[in-house]
């Protein structure tokens, strides 16, 4: 970001964090909440209307639910950040917060007949990270999900190659490494919902906590860095 102040919030490593957060999320609410995606929410749909058609109406709410809780999560990103304003807290780091305190409840819900309930919260969560971190560097992408991630990836290596431009292909590559945290942190969601069960979600919410330590060091640096150009 040439002569701007570069968001607390749009670093590679808090990036990677909450791609592996979103792969973990992922992993979770799939092996251990009824093969529900917390994240993709266009599994949730395709499945929706498999329901709909074998006229399986228990099965059209469980997946209808945590879509309809992704659309109020993009709502409730835009109303804190919006009010957030003048505080000692990033509003990013109050999405944060929000998230790690619907985790830490999601935990506590027992595996069965509640997994609904912990399947909505997870989607509610997903749904603020997705609206709420859309940048790295400066380029567009997502921690929650990978479809997009690989199109705007492969466009880079693409225009690189047309070009020679090394920038592009380096945003390439970056965009290319969000999609492979993604997948470690799916990897380590399996390992450890099937080590501790409901309770693994709390994995999550310690990779959540880091970030949020994370923006505080990255504006103490653009703080300083400020400083110095005066």
């Amino acid at each position: 970001m040439t002569g701007a102040k570069r968001q607390m919030s749009e670093t590679y490593r808090v990036a990677a964090l909450l791609a592996c957060t979103g792969g973990f999320l992922d992993a979770y609410s799939y092996v251990c909440r009824d093969h529900v995606f917390a994240n993709a929410q266009t599994g949730n749909i395709v499945l929706l209307g498999i329901s709909a058609f074998n006229r399986d109406w228990l099965g059209m709410v469980k997946y209808l639910v945590p879509i309809v809780m992704f659309a109020l999560g993009v709502l409730m990103a835009e109303w804190i950040r919006k009010r957030v304003v003048n505080t000692r807290f990033h509003w990013r780091q109050c999405i944060i917060i929000v998230e790690a305190a619907v985790l830490v409840a999601a935990a506590f819900i027992p595996i069965g007949r509640y997994n609904i309930a912990a399947n909505i919260m997870i989607s509610f969560v997903c749904s603020l990270q997705t609206q709420s971190f859309r940048k790295v560097h400066s380029i567009t992408f997502a921690t929650t999900m990978c479809t997009g991630n690989l199109r705007t990836a492969t466009e880079y290596i693409s225009k690189y190659r047309n070009t020679g431009d090394k920038e592009l292909l380096c945003n390439g590559l970056k965009i290319y490494g969000i999609i492979l945290f993604f997948i470690v942190g799916v990897v380590l969601g399996v390992a450890v919902t099937k080590l501790l069960s409901n309770f693994a979600v709390l994995v999550a919410v310690g990779l959540l906590a880091v970030v949020f330590v994370l923006m505080f060091v990255d504006r103490e640096k653009n703080e300083s860095v400020e400083e110095r150009g005066q």
